[in-house]
Formats: structure tokens, sequence, C-alpha cells
């Protein structure tokens, strides 16, 4: 049997939990695993897992090869250090030591959790990111957008959007590839930088419509997060971390999608382009 045959066959035996399966990017990296040939076990509490329920855990774990962690709130929260090392733990306990972890770059705050799961025993890979393409595509800042205006605290920092998709394909590559990635840390971008108010006039001209960037201080954000409900403890800590990862620290790209992948990160122009043909801003 051939080293790349051995490979394959391993890794068509391998079991990986993936949490958040029905989220952003753990709906990829499902996707992603499968396609791969590994065997996926979907963690989200319709599959009664529950981060916040340690007694979920070992369940979910037991028999698995290997897991992909993405904490469901802001990972700079103060409980997210607790509960990924916890997780860690139980994991490495159960047999489970190949962990990857989305994190997210430029993020002070998020340096707790991963210290939690470097010290858990597990061979761990921190995989970080910041803003995704498909922010602009999913989730809370597409109302605003259907409306003709984003509003969002990020200034005129340029950003190098990544889209969830390159992010699944490297924690497959990351998890298939036996120990390369063991013990690093890999900071994903797209390949070029844009500002939000470029982003969003891409958007604006692949749909043909007119959308607005419209930046707002962070203060006044969080006063409109406390608006919809969001608790001030978090609120503070979402201020926090917004100022820290839209003062300009992230406006580089780097090389590690094209390292891991053996090419270019994705596009924000090809990303645009797809799902404005999707319907995405469509009212």
């Amino acid at each position: 049997m051939t080293q790349n045959t051995a490979d394959k066959a391993n890794t068509q035996r391998m079991t990986v939990v993936v949490t958040g399966a029905s989220g952003r990017t753990g709906s990829r990296v499902a996707q992603a695993a499968h396609a791969a040939g590994l065997t996926v076990r979907a963690a989200s509490r319709a599959q009664g897992f529950d981060w916040e329920d340690p007694t979920t855990w070992a369940r979910t774990l037991r028999d698995a090869d290997a897991a992909y962690l993405m904490y469901p709130f802001d990972i700079g929260f103060p409980a997210a250090a607790e509960g990924i090392g916890a997780l860690a733990r139980e994991a490495v306990g159960l047999g489970v030591r190949r962990l990857v972890l989305l994190s997210a770059r430029g993020e002070d705050q998020a340096l707790p959790a991963e210290e939690a799961l470097r010290s858990s025993g597990a061979d761990w890979t921190i995989v970080r990111a910041t803003w995704f393409s498909q922010n602009f595509s999913e989730g809370p800042l597409v109302e605003g957008m259907l409306h003709g205006e984003l509003v969002f605290p990020a200034g005129e920092v340029r950003e190098p959007f990544v889209d969830v998709r390159d992010i699944a394909d490297v924690v497959t590559a990351v998890l298939t590839s036996g120990d390369r990635y063991a013990g690093r840390t890999l900071e994903l971008t797209g390949p070029r930088l844009l500002s939000w108010r470029e982003a969003v006039a891409e958007i604006s001209a692949a749909t043909g419509s007119t959308i607005t960037y419209t930046p707002v201080p962070t203060r006044a954000y969080g006063e409109v997060l406390a608006g919809f409900g969001v608790p001030p403890q978090e609120v503070e800590l979402l201020i926090e971390v917004f100022a820290g990862v839209t003062d300009g620290r992230n406006a580089h790209v780097t090389d590690d999608v094209r390292a891991v992948l053996g090419r270019e990160p994705r596009d924000f122009g090809d990303f645009v382009r797809e799902a404005a043909a999707a319907g995405a801003w469509k009212p």
C-alpha cells in the first residue's frame, strides 16, 4: 500500500465532531469534511449537544477521532476560555486528541481561550479569522442592507475579508494531514484589502441597487445592540472587541490559505457575484 493510499484509508475511517454544525462556519466544515471522506458527527443543540451543559458532551465526543471547535458566542467572552478548556480536556480524556479551534484574528480577548486549548493536552491547531465575506450575506447585517444601508462601527479601515468556504477547506486539510499542522496557529485572510465602504460598493454594483455604508462610533453601535436586547455585559465586551479589531491591526493579508491548500483564497468579488446570483440581497 502506498503512503497516499494509506492516508486516504485513514481519512475514510476518521470521525470528526463538528460543533456549530448548523452555523456559518460549522455547516461548511461539515460539508467539506464529508466531501473529503470523513464521517461527520454534527454537534449542535438540535443533536443534543450544548456548550453550556457539559453533561451533553461525552455522548457526542465518544469514539470520535477529531473535533472542530466553534464557540457559539464571541470567543473573547470570559466564559469561552473555561468552556473550551473544559471541553478540550474531556475530549482528550475520551481519546479525541486532534482539535481544531476557530479563533479571532487580532482579538486580544480571544487569547485566554486559545491558551486553554493549548494547555489541554490535545494535538491542537488554531485557525484565526476576522470578518467573513458571508457576514454581508448571512446574519444580522443583511437586514439593513436589504433596506439600502449598512450601519457598522468599522470606520474606513481596510479588511482582508475571508470566505468561510476557505476556512472550511483549511480546517478539513488540517484534519486530514496527520500531525503536519499540530501545534500551529494559522491566520486566514482573503487575497486583498477592502474597506467596508468598498465592499458595500461592490455589492451595490453587483445587485444594481443602491446600498450605502454609514460608519458610526463603536459606542453608538453598542447602544443599537442594547436596543436589540443584547445584555449590558455582552454589549460592553463587544464594544471593546469591535474597537480593537477595527483599528487597522488586521489590515494585511497572509499566505496561510495558499500554504495549506495550494491555491489562492477566494476573492471577495467572486463571493459577491455568486451571492448576488443566488438572491442574497433581494428583499
